[in-house]
């Protein structure tokens, strides 16, 4: 039986006003988010094809992803990356694999000027 590919459709620049984070203050005053997603599927139909369909409709996984930076409060990034995950894999089937980075551009943390980032990789196996 042969392996299907695995392609990758990359996001970036994904970016929203939210308020997860660990302190109190995050939760009422907010701060932006960004976030990179890479889709893993089999990209060859649609190289073939050179049809929408065939492809992954991205514009949702960008939405659903605003939408999760912007509404939804968790205590931690990582909870914050691992919704964006598992809402990204329920978007289509075909999708195999998904890499969520979160970064907060500006963390409140005294005398650092530095961003802090989650990356996490999930499959669908994993669910």
């Amino acid at each position: 039986m042969d392996t299907p590919a695995l392609d990758a459709i990359h996001l970036t620049g994904i970016r929203a006003y939210g308020y997860t984070g660990a302190l109190p203050e995050e939760h009422v005053l907010g701060q932006w988010f960004e976030a990179e997603i890479t889709l893993y599927l089999d990209l060859s139909l649609a190289c073939q094809s050179d049809h929408l369909p065939d492809t992954h409709n991205y514009c949702t996984v960008v939405e659903q992803t605003q939408r999760i930076l912007r509404e939804q409060r968790f205590a931690l990034i990582e909870r914050l990356a691992g919704e964006i995950a598992q809402t990204a894999l329920v978007t289509d089937d075909r999708l195999q694999r998904v890499r969520v980075k979160v970064t907060k551009p500006t963390p409140p943390i005294p005398d650092f000027s530095g961003q802090v980032a989650v990356e996490i990789t999930r499959d669908r196996m994993q669910g």
